[in-house]
This record gives C-alpha cells, sequence and structure tokens, in this order.
C-alpha cells in the first residue's frame, strides 16, 4: 500500500523524501516496482488506455458516468467506481455542467452544529473536521484543505491547489476516506463554506453514511481546533519559509503534515505524544 501511494505521486514529490516520510526504503521501492505486473494492474493499464481514447474523443468533457456507459458499450464491464479511480490516477476531468464559483458568502447550512465546540472523540472515525487556508509562494496563493480526526487530532486526509474550489475539499476527503474506510454515523464538521455546501460534497458524505455538521455563521471557534492546527502549520514553518514556487511550498507542506505533525511533534492535549504515537497507543490497549 505504501509502495503504491508512492508510485502515484512520484511525478509530484521526490521519491526519497516520500520513502523516509512512509518509513520505507527506496530500495524496497524500486524492488516493488520491478517485480512482475499483477493481471488486476494489467487489466487497469489496459483500460485506462481505453479511457483516455474515449476521453479524447469527447473533447475532454465527459466525466465518469458517461464514460462508463461508453466502457459498456464498447463491451467492457467495470462499475463508476473504477472508471472514476483510473481517471483520478490517469489526471483526467471531466467538464461539469454546472461551474462552481466562490462568492466569499456561505451557504444555507444542510446541517445542524453538532459538536458545539467539542471536539473530544472516545475514538478513531468517530468525529471528522475539515478546513481549508492559503499559502503565499512566488507563483501566487496555493490553497490547503486538511480533514482531522478528532480523536488523535492526526491530519487524514489533505489535498492542494492553486484553486479554491470543490475539488480542493473532495480531494482531501477522498484521501481520508481511501484511507480511513470509516463506518457509517462518523461526524463531519466544517464551516459554511461553499466547498462544503456543494452538491458534490454533500453527495459524497451522504454516499459513505457520514452525518453533516456545521458552524454557526462567523464563528471560528466553532472549527477552532482546525485553526489551531494551521495556526501551527504557519508558526512553525511556512512564516520561516519563503516559497520560489507552489511546487516548493508543496513539497515542504507534504514533510511538514506526514513526517513532523503527524509523526514526530508533540500535542499537548494528547499527553505530549504524537498523533500517531497516541493511536497506536491508546488503540493497542
Amino acid at each position: 500500500m505504501r509502495y503504491r501511494c508512492i508510485h502515484r505521486r512520484r511525478t509530484q514529490y521526490p521519491i526519497r523524501l516520500m520513502c523516509r516520510v512512509l518509513q520505507v526504503s527506496p530500495s524496497g521501492y524500486y524492488a516493488w516496482r520491478s517485480r512482475p505486473e499483477s493481471q488486476h494492474d494489467r487489466d487497469d493499464r489496459e483500460l485506462t488506455k481505453v479511457i483516455r481514447r474515449l476521453h479524447a474523443q469527447s473533447d475532454g468533457t465527459y466525466g465518469s458516468p458517461r464514460l462508463s456507459v461508453e466502457l459498456r458499450s464498447e463491451g467492457f464491464r467495470c462499475g463508476r467506481a473504477r472508471v472514476a479511480r483510473l481517471m483520478q490516477l490517469a489526471g483526467l476531468k471531466g467538464c461539469p455542467k454546472r461551474r462552481f464559483r466562490v462568492t466569499g458568502k456561505s451557504g444555507t447550512a444542510p446541517a445542524a452544529n453538532l459538536l458545539a465546540q467539542n471536539f473530544s472523540a472516545a475514538q478513531t472515525n468517530q468525529r471528522w473536521a475539515a478546513d481549508i487556508t492559503f499559502i503565499w509562494t512566488g507563483q501566487g496563493w496555493l490553497y490547503l484543505a486538511v480533514v482531522m480526526d478528532l480523536y488523535s487530532r492526526r491530519i487524514v486526509g489533505w489535498s492542494m491547489s492553486r484553486r479554491i474550489n470543490r475539488h480542493l475539499a473532495l480531494n482531501a476527503l477522498n484521501m481520508a476516506l481511501g484511507y480511513r474506510q470509516p463506518g457509517c454515523g462518523l461526524i463531519h464538521h466544517s464551516d459554511r463554506g461553499a466547498q462544503y455546501l456543494s452538491d458534490d460534497y454533500q453527495a459524497l458524505l451522504k454516499q459513505h453514511g457520514i452525518i453533516c455538521s456545521v458552524s454557526g455563521t462567523g464563528s471560528c471557534y466553532d472549527n477552532a481546533v482546525v485553526e489551531s492546527f494551521f495556526a501551527s502549520l504557519k508558526r512553525e514553518r511556512i512564516k520561516r519559509r519563503k516559497y520560489r514556487t507552489r511546487d516548493d511550498a508543496r513539497a515542504d507542506i507534504f514533510d511538514y503534515i506526514e513526517r513532523f505533525y503527524n509523526r514526530e511533534r508533540r500535542h499537548g492535549y494528547l499527553g505530549h505524544t504524537s498523533p500517531v504515537n497516541y493511536e497506536d497507543r491508546t488503540l493497542q490497549t
């Protein structure tokens, strides 16, 4: 799983950096990459070629629903989820009917504030909190979306983009869902930002049986734990750097979240241990 994660992001981040962060050896990764390809991987590779062709034939407008229909018409038996996964890995996107625009105003909340500033959790995957912040670089703004597990304060999903839109938030949530695979009944808390109130985001929550919770209007304290994480990130890393490019910022923030914050940084709320160590220790007992 770790090698596959490194392989998928090999064009985005240095391989040695990812190996160090995920605590695997570069030689082990290269040995894994040189192993004979499995039948499943071969099928995915061949299917991706067809998806690329059909996507190009649609002038880049087809997303996973329409491409699934096209594939079935050509005799391929594959579900929409598989097509969406392969499209994401291939960097392919459809053209949605409705374009998303950030207005700076919060939308009508689809749910109440279920946390009421109570950020404790009795176990993992019981309560998550999400938010977005921004980082200045020599190429302009870079936006960061995160999903935090309130049990351990661990960042379980994150995404970075030059644009602040629903895809930024969706990518972070999809990463968290893929990594944690929570059961039904999880509470997901966010502010009233349009990214989190979009139809796509709300549909993804419902698809996984996740209960939506939103902050009160104009109340930053309703999502104070994630705001505190952003403050630590900026104080301990971002304000001590000058990023020439967005890629420089991406690599540095990746290092902060995955190597330092999640695995090494001592957290007072957790008894001065890191989120990863806290989960390992408490779940074992």
